[in-house]
């Protein structure tokens, strides 16, 4: 495959290079004094990975693979940071209940000081951090993990902290005027662990030592306490907490959505006060449901990664995110077989493309780099033909589906198209929760029967073997001889809507290939005698 060079990487629209070159004059195309340029992306390891977890980590991993076509010479580095610090608000209800009885006498506490309710780690956090490190595994990712726990203890945020400290008031300053009445009276940036209860405290600083590098609080018995802020002591309420570890970490680049806005520009001024340059980083839009509201985890309308990988490849959802990250888009079932038909199309345009130019442009080159899989996905069959065979074939399995597919592509097996072996189970699970439940057919005008009849006489003719193409033909010629010259687009919604229930469907030459001619043509007679709209 050809090779991107920074020419062409300067010159690309696609918004990953757009990205990438706001990186390179910040870092005016030197290596940065810490060695290498830093992306970033956060986790709250009080909840499994989800599907916003993937799309940080995948449009983030996007730039970071852009601004290396463009700076082939500076290193890069993708920080995935877990907040296992923080304390435990509330018992999460999707673990076994003996779990959740457990996890209720350590509310406050920090998540990396909870014992493991499923009992496999030596903390709740550790078991939710391997959960994130397989999830990205899984998936390919580059990065590096890093507990925010451990940053806090082994002093790689303890200058920071002290930075923070020395500029108490001036941070206070910039964070009373975002809070409310009541939290405004008790704010405090720091929250020390309490010596005693093992607990998060959110509580008054009664006093702020800079030069002893301690705060003075009141812990929850109400005695006074001196605590260090540096070795992991205290940590820092989540705005400030933001900015500092991307000030101390030295961060150039780093997504957030849409929500986030106020909070960034506000860790901007922290940042800014502690010395620092803010990270660079694009804000994209939040997500809608079904019916075009945004997407809450309480109302929980939306889509999971768990819902999407149960109908559609990974792939697909990488383009998904890919797609416009500026623009608020409907996450819900009825995008993925459209998603994963142009993630097809892409990827085999990927593997042919010989102009880097147009290369930088493929979103596919964005998903998957110059690693091109061995595979397109099989033949030329798309997810959306194979939901239509599951349709009309009435798949209740996968293996009901390959008897038509090996007639079609002998060669075709699951062990050696591995890729079109998951698009089979996708799309059968699709059409059975989505496409079988909706099913609307309908009996053929006179018209239309008329050119049924007519249809099934030529593919009787057909020589046998006759590709997808040339049975296409004869579609065609078969519509504008019944007059539908002019608008094909009716002939064949009469089709779809006849044979298949629905009022979109495949190339139908390409289709009959796949299903069969001898069986396309008892389809078709069943049409015109009525049978499938019963």
């Amino acid at each position: 495959m050809t090779h991107i060079t920074p020419d062409i990487a300067a010159k690309a629209k696609a918004w990953p290079f757009e990205e990438a070159r706001k990186l390179k004059v910040r870092t005016s195309g030197k290596i940065p004094e810490k060695g290498y340029v830093l992306f970033q992306t956060g986790y709250g390891p009080s909840g499994l990975p989800h599907i916003g977890t993937f799309g940080e980590v995948g449009r983030t991993s996007m730039v970071r693979r852009a601004f290396a076509a463009l700076c082939p010479d500076i290193p890069t580095k993708l920080f995935s940071i877990s907040d296992d610090l923080d304390g435990l608000r509330k018992v999460p209800t999707n673990i076994p209940e003996e779990g959740q009885k457990m996890l209720a006498d350590h509310i406050g506490k920090p998540l990396s000081a909870i014992p493991d309710p499923f009992g496999t780690h030596e903390s709740y956090s550790a078991h939710n951090n391997a959960r994130l490190c397989a999830f990205l595994d899984n998936f390919g990712f580059s990065y590096d993990f890093k507990s925010a726990s451990d940053l806090y203890r082994d002093g790689t945020f303890d200058g920071a902290l002290l930075k923070v400290l020395q500029n108490f008031d001036a941070i206070m300053a910039i964070m009373l005027p975002t809070l409310g009445p009541e939290r405004r009276a008790t704010y405090n940036p720091f929250m020390p662990i309490s010596p005693t209860t093992g607990r998060v405290l959110a509580t008054p600083a009664l006093e702020v030592k800079p030069d002893a590098g301690t705060i003075v609080v009141a812990d929850e018995d109400g005695s006074k306490i001196e605590v260090p802020v540096t070795g992991g002591h205290c940590k820092l309420q989540w705005k400030p907490d933001w900015a500092m570890r991307k000030y101390a970490l030295g961060v150039d680049y780093e997504m957030y959505g849409k929500d986030l806005i106020d909070s960034a520009k506000v860790g901007d001024r922290i940042i800014k006060t502690l010395g620092g340059r803010a990270p660079d980083g694009l804000t994209y839009e939040l997500f809608l449901d079904g019916e075009g509201q945004k997407i809450s985890k309480s109302k929980g309308n939306g889509l999971s990664m768990e819902d999407w990988l149960k109908y559609g490849p990974a792939e697909s959802l990488s383009l998904f995110m890919y797609q416009k990250p500026k623009t608020a888009k409907r996450l819900f079932f009825d995008v993925i077989p459209k998603s994963t038909d142009e993630y097809q199309s892409h990827l085999a345009k990927l593997r042919a493309e010989d102009d880097a130019a147009k290369l930088a442009e493929n979103p596919a080159y964005h998903i998957h780099g110059t690693r091109t899989p061995a595979s397109s996905g099989g033949s030329s069959l798309s997810y959306s033909m194979l939901l239509n065979l599951a349709s009309v074939a009435n798949a209740e399995s996968a293996d009901m589906m390959w008897g038509f597919i090996n007639r079609y592509d002998p060669a075709a097996t699951a062990e050696a198209q591995p890729f079109l072996a998951i698009l089979v189970e996708r799309a059968v699970a699709y059409y059975q929760d989505f496409v079988k439940p909706n099913k609307a057919f309908r009996a053929p005008t006179e018209q239309e029967a008329a050119a049924f009849a007519a249809l099934i006489t030529k593919l009787h003719d057909a020589a046998p073997g006759t590709s997808g193409e040339d049975l296409q033909t004869l579609v065609y010629a078969t519509g504008m001889d019944h007059g539908y010259e002019g608008k094909l687009r009716d002939w064949f919604q009469a089709l779809y809507q006849v044979l298949l229930g629905q009022d979109q469907g495949p190339r139908f030459g390409s289709f009959v290939a796949l299903y069969g001619v001898e069986e396309s043509i008892a389809l078709l007679q069943m049409g015109i005698d009525g049978q499938l709209s019963r």
